[in-house]
Order: C-alpha cells, then structure tokens, then sequence
C-alpha cells in the first residue's frame, strides 16, 4: 500500500487512519497489540507517531490487511524473521513509489 503522508516529525492519529484508509480504532489497536509501534503521547494523552511508526504500520498493514495474516500469525512473523520481513516490505514500498510515478506520468500524457 502506497501511503501519501507529508514530512513531518509527528502524525496525528487521524492523519494515519487516513492515510492507510481505515478507522481511528483500528490504528489505537495496533498500537495495543503490537510491541514495535511506540507512539509518543503528549499532556492530554494525545498519540503522535512518527515516521518509524507509519513504517511499521505499513509492515503490519501488509501482513495483516494484504497478505490475510492473523493478528497471532503476523506477531510470530515479526518474531520470527524480523529482518526478512522488513527487507520485503521496503522492496514492496519501492514498487509502489515507481507505479504511483509511472502511473502520474501515464496521466499526464
């Protein structure tokens, strides 16, 4: 999933569910399940993630919503092989920035 996020020190978690196109609920989940997504909260207990969260949201994403991984499933797979899975995971991000250039090229033609 090719995910469009300005570059910013912190993201609210409304500009993650955005960008990812799910619920606000869902990214406050992950972030309760699994252990590599560490939010910074500020005085109203607000999250701000960063740039290093929204990959991981990606990683998660694509395990999960792509791939159909179960939640236990995509834990013992980050566990497992947390390497090999990042590895693909940036072959995948740069993929994806080449179709949506190609695809923004077709476009203007």
């Amino acid at each position: 999933m090719y995910v469009d996020l300005p570059d910013k020190r912190y993201y609210r978690i409304g500009e993650v569910a955005k960008a990812f196109g799910v619920n606000s609920s869902l990214i406050r989940f992950w972030d309760k399940e699994f252990e590599i997504i560490n939010p910074k909260k500020n005085a109203k207990g607000d999250r701000l993630f960063t740039q290093e969260d929204v990959k991981n949201f990606k990683i998660i994403y694509n395990l999960v919503k792509e791939r159909g991984f179960t939640l236990d499933g995509a834990k013992q797979k980050l566990k497992k092989n947390p390497e090999g899975v990042l590895n693909n995971q940036e072959i995948i991000s740069r993929l994806e920035t080449v179709k949506a250039e190609l695809i923004k090229i077709k476009n203007q033609l």
